[in-house]
């Protein structure tokens, strides 16, 4: 199988509901996302996909939607109050704790197919650094 990677930087606030450590405060992180893509045939070109496109669809909805922003847990009632006192505050509420693991799963099986769609291109890894030292990955 031949795979593009398309690496997308950003960095972002969250804290982890219920954690039982320091993680339980609001706190950010400079991420970085690499989505391994892939398609059943090479275009005309010998490409599986033009680098741009999954900068265009995939970098840009994570610049829309978390850079700069928090991820929190749709739960988290105490981040929710928090965050309402920040004017024009950018958050992003998933149905779980904003794990990098968690957040990697949304990457790739709810983000990726939906900005994909049409191109018969389908990301089948995303790896997502949270730290220069710590990474969570999801694969199909």
């Amino acid at each position: 199988m031949m795979t593009a990677v398309q690496r997308v930087c950003f960095s972002a606030g969250h804290r982890l509901l219920g954690h039982e450590g320091k993680c339980s405060s609001l706190h950010g992180h400079n991420y970085v996302a690499y989505f391994h893509a892939t398609a059943d045939k090479l275009d005309d070109m010998g490409r599986v996909v033009d680098f741009g496109v999954l900068k265009q669809r995939l970098g840009v909805w994570v610049n829309t939607h978390w850079d700069h922003g928090f991820v929190c847990h749709k739960d988290d009632q105490e981040a929710r109050k928090a965050l309402a006192h920040v004017e024009c505050q950018k958050v992003f509420w998933l149905d779980g704790n904003p794990t990098a693991e968690n957040m990697a799963a949304y990457l790739l099986h709810t983000v990726s197919p939906r900005e994909l769609a049409g191109t018969g291109v389908r990301v089948v890894r995303v790896v997502l650094w949270e730290t220069e030292n710590c990474c969570a990955e999801a694969s199909l």
